[in-house]
């Protein structure tokens, strides 16, 4: 199962926006938990010019069979033009813990 476990990584603007978009993925089942980190200091460089803003991180737990529904739903639901879609392959963990990882986010039968 680790190697299908990824983490996923993307900002909000501010925590409300964080924790709706969360909500969003957790409750589709393409996030089996979403951490939230207030108030990180991003500097980057956007249209040619420095800037400087406070965000929110979301740190995100997911399969690679979920990645790609993720990845739409955080574009369908960010308010940034260009959103932050960072994935990670997780290559250790506590057994039990990445199997409810893969538990969590499996699709529900219809």
């Amino acid at each position: 199962m680790t190697e299908e476990t990824r983490v996923v990584l993307t900002t909000c603007g501010n925590g409300e926006d964080a924790k709706a978009l969360a909500r969003v993925l957790v409750e589709r089942r393409l996030a089996a938990c979403v951490n939230a980190i207030n108030s990180v200091t991003s500097t980057y460089r956007w249209k040619g010019e420095i800037q400087q803003d406070q965000e929110t991180l979301l740190i995100i737990k997911t399969t690679s069979a979920r990645l790609a529904a993720l990845e739409q739903a955080i574009r369908e639901h960010s308010k940034y033009e260009l959103p932050e879609l960072i994935a990670l392959p997780v290559f250790g963990g506590a057994a039990n813990y990445l199997a409810w990882v893969g538990e969590s986010v499996a699709k529900l039968e219809d």
